[in-house]
């Protein structure tokens, strides 16, 4: 049965294009500049297993068309290679993307799309399940203090109510590094409300979508009075950099994560925090 064979998962989206065909069907002895052996890909190491292709919506077109072939025949190439191997895997693919949308706008192969949609899932984000919460935190708190040989912390029922009213834009990921930053942080074995982040504390109540647009009307009408032919500059790099902080804090400053959760690219993140000057800020 697959379940005693290896389960090999790959992010699609966080290995370079140039790299990801080889990742995945790997290549001949001199197929390319520094192939000097023959290596396996991650096709041939799940076989008889599963493959996991995280995070799928963001696949090259090039690639979705060869993923596709191989789905439909069962067997793909290294590359360079010029003899069929055998694709004995079960793929599991999972997205952050509303695939429907990216086959709508052309980005997304609807036939692969079908291929693959047989049998759904839909994990909800955090704030879809806060009565999951509580049963979360005891986990990770458990596990981080398993990792660091120290005795588990428990959260005070202020503490997990506070907790479950946020809402966790970086989702499990999120949860999982604040128990491990609770672990190593918090003074007492009772972790109570002014023992969590400090950017978490001060974050401020949910703005209503009529206010923060009102509130962006006012601000364009003041730039615009006192500095003409600045104002779209101005307010875009603002909005930008704001964008760009709440997704690297959600996510610890990890920038292919935190591009991902601005349905960006690893390339685009990188080159908005050169262009925006907020490298020396972190």
């Amino acid at each position: 049965p697959r379940k005693d064979a290896p389960f090999i998962a790959i992010n699609t989206a966080a290995i370079p294009r140039d790299l990801l065909e080889s990742e995945l069907f790997g290549h001949e002895k001199g197929a390319f500049t520094g192939a000097t052996g023959q290596r396996r890909g991650r096709f041939e190491q799940a076989e008889g297993g599963t493959l996991f292709l995280d995070e799928i919506g963001d696949m090259p077109a090039e690639l979705q068309t060869r993923l596709l072939r191989v789905l439909s025949d069962g067997h793909f190439y290294r590359v360079g290679g010029h003899q069929p191997v055998k694709a004995n895997v079960r793929v599991i693919a999972a997205t952050h993307q509303n695939l429907e949308d990216r086959v709508r706008q052309g980005l997304f192969r609807e036939d692969l799309f079908h291929r693959l949609n047989v049998i759904r899932l839909r994990l909800p984000p955090m704030r879809e399940r806060r009565e999951d919460i509580p049963l979360l935190t005891r986990h990770f708190l458990a596990k981080s203090a398993q990792d660091l040989s120290v005795e588990s912390k428990r959260l005070s029922e202020a503490a997990l109510k506070y907790l479950q009213s946020q809402d966790f834009p970086g989702n499990v990921r999120q949860l999982e590094n604040l128990c491990h930053w609770l672990t190593v942080m918090a003074p007492g074995q009772m972790i109570e409300i002014a023992d969590l982040p400090a950017e978490l504390r001060d974050e401020a109540p949910r703005t209503p979508a009529s206010d923060w647009v009102s509130a962006l009307a006012g601000e364009a009408d003041g730039l615009i009075a006192a500095h003409p032919g600045e104002v779209f500059d101005r307010l875009t790099r603002e909005f930008e950099r704001t964008l760009i902080r709440r997704a690297l804090a959600a996510t610890g400053g990890r920038r292919i994560e935190a591009a991902q959760l601005l349905g960006i690219g690893r390339n685009t993140i990188t080159r908005k925090i050169q262009e925006l000057g907020m490298e020396e800020s972190g």
